[in-house]
Parts: structure tokens; C-alpha cells; sequence
């Protein structure tokens, strides 16, 4: 894998942030644009119009004509700029929250286009959750809503904050050396952020750890256990250790966020607050310099000061934060896919041939593949068994490219399958896999895999009824029509493994394929509705490559040549009549099956 782990470094922050709003920009500049106008609107009139300008205006005309007359003037005026800005905020405000629903739309869209293009290798490696939570926090977690607030705060209050100084540098520029430790403050947030994110990166396991066991507890496939095994109080266990781990992180990063926290509110807030009241009292207690008015709008000013300087300080943290977590969304969407595209289009099928592939998954310390030869031609049906861990289910990983061997190669018509386009090399195969999933939509849209019409609902019927499902089916108040799962459709059925297994095959028959790959695909059957469906495939592959996956050897009888794997080697190949008579593992496996569902074997322990 090509995933760049993240460790406890410091990470790159105008980058971040520049990505950061490039992305939120790119998905839809609206979204930003109303952000930052309703914030600026709000920041300039509050700090500037409201507690500057219009209580200069005010203190001057006291001091000075107390004109009512002019006094109520300013008053309208200042009504009127007050309702002007508000609708104005209010309208950049709906302007925003549209642009939000378009901003998660397009980033949706762009984060599943994306994990349709990550490696099989990735969902089966740990650091690839972490990596994948952390980056799509920014979504779940709404880090994007965050990140653009905060950038909007900034600018409002850097625009606010610039006018506010002016009023005050037009007073006396001493004023000013008491607000230079504001500038440390924003040195202090970046590092306070830092901080805040190694602590969230301490944490991420416990959280995955946390988030599967609340997802795993409302799951129907692990109802049962739950009920009848002490597992329930193991997961308990483990989600009370995450907590506790959790808060264990939480107090060794408390006291360095305190003093953070402390040495930001001694530069934001204590040195310019102090400093300026006591300079400001002075000049007016001593000195013709300052009158009333001036006292009261410096004294308000810096108060607009720390106010604005707060929220810069807070929403830089904040920013800063976010970015972080933006860098890991940067590097899910340049993740490279090991797996990648050929220029060749794959013809219609001939041969198919492993020469000398051996494989080893990354975490593994052996190898799970080991210098396997043999070659399938068309027509062929073929079945490859072996116990469980022989390697059956990672060969038909490495035959539909989900991994490439890391020696030998395979061969699709002569040609290594690295040389064709992915989406012409997969489209030859029809594939039902061990670990099969239906999904929460109708049963026509699982067979089918996209929405049907009249003639297309026909087409699945049939499937249904060749996988041997349609008499369940058929008898429900919608058919086909009903929704799998009642996740989002209370009158949706839950059918048995069996059931759904079924239901999963019937793909295989909608489809139109070249080579049948079938993964253990009667695991949840019984033997009447295995033979069964065996028969359907016979008759459905008739003509066709059938290549067949199983530790089960009813498919080997039906089979012209059967494959034998042990610990990821060729242990035998033939014929099922020429491998029972040479007395080897494929004998003695098929003779104890046969004798599991004849009840001999059971006789011959009991004798």
C-alpha cells in the first residue's frame, strides 16, 4: 500500500490550510463567499459600526451641540445601517446553507468515487481505517462546517480589527504597543492545535475500537450471539478499555492544554487590556489630551480589540485543527491504487493460466500462495478445494485482480492480466463470493445491481427462480419489489443465510459472463438445496467456463478436472475418478465428507 502513515510530526499548516480552502472553494465558492459576508457584516457592525463609530458619533454630539434633533438623526441612521445589515446577513445566510447541501453533494460524491478506486488490500488493512476515519471526519464529523465558519470569523474580524486600530491610532499611536502581544497569541493557538491533534491521534484506535463495537451492537447478524454467549460482556470489556484508555489520553494532554490556554489569555486579554486602561487613565487624569469621548471610545475599542482578537485567536486554533485532519483527507484522495489499468481490451475467453504465482499478503509471515501452476481452457469446469486456509478464496483474489502475485503471473489468453483494462478483464467474469452481501434495496435491484423496469424485473425473476429463492419471494406482499432489511423500510423483509445466499446467486444468473467464479457458494445451503442449486448452474453454465471454489466437494463430482490445494500449493490435479483411485488427500477428504452425510463415519468412531 502506498498510504503515508502518519506520525507525530510537525505537519505542514499554510499547506493545509491553502488545501483546506481550495477544497471547500473547488466544491462550491458560494458556500465560502456567503460565509465570509454574513461574518464580515456581522464582525464590521458590531465591533466597528455599533460600539465605535456610533458612540463616537453620540459622545461627540453630547459633548459638543446636544443637538436631540441631530441625536435622533443618527439614531434612524444608525436603525436603518442596523436593518440593512441584518437582512444582508440574513440573505448570505440562506446563500450559505444551500451551498452547504452543494458542498456535501460534490464532496460525497467525489469521497465514493474515490473508495471505488481503493485496492481490496486497503479494506483488509488496519492502518487504512484509521487513515480513512480520520480523513472522513471531515465530512462526518462536519470539520468542513468548522474549518469555513472559522476562515469566514477570521477575515470578518481581521477587516473589523483593522478599523477599530485605525480609530484608535487616530487617538494616540502609543496605543498600539499594548496590542504587539496579541500577535504571540496566534504562535500559541498554532501549537495549541498541534497539541490538540496528537492527542486525537492518540486516540484514534480506541475510537475505532469504540465505533465497532456501538455499530456491531444494533447489527441483526450478531443479534443472537449476543444473547446466547458471554460475548456481549467481552465487547463491554473492550469498549469500557477504550473509554478508560481514552481518558487516560485526555489527562496527560489536560494540564499542557491548561497552560496553553493560560499563556493565550496573558496575550489576548491581561497585558493590552491592563496596559491600555492604565494608560488611557492616566492621560485623562493628567493631561488636557483626553476628553470624555475619546476616554470611552479607547476604552470601548480595546474591548472591540480583545473581542475580535478572541475569536481570530479561537477560530486560528480551530483552523489549524482542521487543516490537520484536512491532510489526511488530501492523502485519501492521492492514494495511488497498487492495481491499475492496462491499454489492452479482453477478447472473448480461450485460456486462462497461473504460471508459477506465488503471493504473500502484506501482514503475513508466509506465504499464502506458493509457485502455482495450472491452466484452465474454455469450456473447462473446474474446481478448486482444500481445506480451509489452503488458499482457495485468495486465488480468486489474485484471478480478479483485487491483488497482483508478488511472483509468477497470470495469463488471460496468452497475455499477463496486468496488460488489460480492469473493467474488460472483470466484465469476463460472473462471480459469487464466500462472503456474500445483499444490500437495503429491492430484491429485483440485488439481482440486478441497478434500478429495473417491467422487462428487467422479468429477467431477475427468472435468476430468482434458477438460484432457488422465487417460491419465498414470490409469496411476499411486494415480491420482488420488497426491500431487503428493514433498516429503511418497515414492510422490508430479513431472510435466512440460506435465503440470502440464494438471493446473491441469482446474480450470477442475471449476468452475462464468459467464466463462472463461484466462492464457496452453497456454504449456507443444506445438501438438498446445494444439489439443487448445482443442477441450475450445470444448466446455466452449459457451454461456459465454470471455475468452482470449494472446501465442500459436491462440486468437484460435477467437475472434468479438480485442483487440489494444500497450505497454497498444487497438492493434485485430475480428473474426481482419477484422484479417488491414487488414494491421496483429495481421496480422503471425499471419502470422510461422504461418510459425514451417510452417517458411516459416525458408526465407524462409535465402534
Amino acid at each position: 500500500m502506498r498510504w503515508i502513515e502518519v506520525q507525530e510530526k510537525r505537519a505542514p499548516l499554510v499547506r493545509n490550510v491553502i488545501y483546506a480552502a481550495k477544497t471547500i472553494w473547488g466544491a462550491d465558492k458560494w458556500y465560502m463567499l456567503a460565509s465570509i459576508g454574513y461574518m464580515t457584516i456581522d464582525m464590521v457592525f458590531e465591533y466597528f459600526v455599533q460600539n465605535i463609530l456610533f458612540l463616537k458619533i453620540l459622545l461627540s454630539i453630547i459633548e459638543g451641540e446636544r443637538d436631540f434633533k441631530v441625536y435622533v438623526r443618527y439614531l434612524v441612521i444608525f436603525a436603518v445601517s442596523a436593518l440593512v445589515c441584518k437582512g444582508g446577513s440574513w440573505f448570505f445566510t440562506y446563500v450559505n446553507q444551500i451551498g452547504a447541501k452543494r458542498f456535501l453533494k460534490a464532496m460525497n460524491r467525489k469521497i465514493f468515487a474515490k473508495a471505488g478506486e481503493l485496492d481490496v488490500s486497503c479494506y483488509e488493512n488496519p492502518e487504512f481505517y484509521d487513515i480513512y476515519q480520520r480523513a472522513t471526519e471531515v465530512i462526518t464529523k462536519s470539520y468542513y462546517d468548522i474549518f469555513n465558519d472559522s476562515f469566514a470569523v477570521i477575515i470578518g474580524n481581521l477587516i473589523s480589527f483593522s478599523l477599530v486600530v485605525g480609530v484608535v491610532a487616530s487617538i494616540d499611536t502609543a496605543y498600539l504597543l499594548f496590542l504587539v502581544p496579541i500577535l504571540l497569541v496566534f504562535a500559541v493557538e498554532v501549537s495549541k492545535s498541534r497539541y490538540y491533534y496528537k492527542r486525537d491521534l492518540e486516540m484514534t484506535k480506541n475510537n475505532r475500537v469504540k465505533a465497532y463495537i456501538q455499530r456491531t451492537m444494533f447489527l441483526r447478524d450478531y443479534s443472537k450471539d449476543m444473547r446466547s454467549s458471554n460475548i456481549f460482556y467481552v465487547l463491554m470489556h473492550r469498549f469500557k478499555g477504550a473509554i478508560d484508555a481514552n481518558l487516560m489520553i485526555l489527562k496527560k494532554y489536560g494540564f499542557g492544554l491548561f497552560i496553553y490556554s493560560l499563556v493565550s489569555s496573558l496575550f489576548s486579554e491581561f497585558i493590552p487590556i491592563i496596559g491600555t486602561y492604565a494608560y488611557a487613565g492616566y492621560k485623562f487624569v493628567n493631561t488636557d489630551e483626553m476628553t470624555v469621548s475619546g476616554f470611552s471610545v479607547v476604552l470601548s475599542s480595546i474591548n472591540s480589540v480583545r473581542g475580535a482578537v478572541d475569536e481570530i485567536a479561537e477560530c486560528f486554533s480551530h483552523i489549524s485543527e482542521m487543516a490537520l485532519y484536512f491532510e489526511n483527507l488530501h492523502k485519501f484522495f492521492d492514494y495511488k491504487p497498487n492495481i491499475t489499468d492496462g491499454k489492452l481490451e479482453a477478447g472473448e475467453f480461450e485460456s486462462l493460466e497461473f504460471r508459477n504465482v506465488s503471493f504473500k499478503y502484506p501482514s503475513a509471515e508466509r506465504q499464502t500462495l506458493s509457485n502455482l501452476s495450472f491452466k484452465i481452457n474454455k469450456g473447462d469446469s473446474i474446481a478448486v478445494v482444500g481445506v480451509n486456509g489452503a488458499g482457495k478464496s485468495t486465488l480468486v483474489k489474485l484471478l480478479l485482480r483485487f491483488y497482483d502475485p508478488d511472483e509468477g503471473e497470470i495469463l488471460y489468453n496468452g497475455i499477463n492480466i496486468k496488460e488489460y483494462t480492469l473493467s474488460s478483464y472483470r466484465r469476463a467474469f460472473g462471480a459469487v463470493f464466500q462472503d456474500y452481501r445483499n444490500f437495503a434495496v429491492s430484491v429485483y435491484e440485488n439481482v440486478m445491481c441497478r434500478e429495473c423496469n417491467t422487462d428487467e424485473k422479468l429477467f431477475a425473476k427468472d435468476a430468482l427462480i434458477k438460484s432457488g429463492v422465487w417460491n419465498k419471494i414470490e409469496k411476499l406482499e411486494k415480491s420482488g419489489d420488497t426491500v431487503l432489511t428493514k433498516e429503511f423500510d418497515k414492510d422490508g423483509i430479513g431472510l435466512s443465510g440460506g435465503e440470502n445466499q440464494k438471493v446473491s446467486t441469482a446474480r450470477l444468473f442475471a449476468q452475462d459472463f464468459q467464466i463462472a467464479v463461484l466462492d464457496e457458494p452453497s456454504s449456507a445451503l443444506d445438501p438438498i438445496a446445494e444439489y439443487n442449486m448445482y443442477e441450475n448452474l450445470i444448466e446455466a453454465t452449459k457451454g461456459k467456463t465454470v471455475i468452482y471454489i470449494s472446501h465442500r466437494l459436491a462440486s468437484a463430482v460435477l467437475s472434468n478436472r479438480v485442483i487440489v490445494l494444500d497450505s497454497g500449493r498444487l497438492a493434485e490435479q485430475g480428473t474426481h475418478e482419477e484422484l479417488m483411485k491414487s488414494g491421496g488427500e483429495y481421496s480422503k477428504m471425499f471419502t470422510l465428507q461422504a461418510s459425514s452425510y451417510s452417517g458411516k463415519g459416525a458408526k465407524e468412531n462409535e465402534e
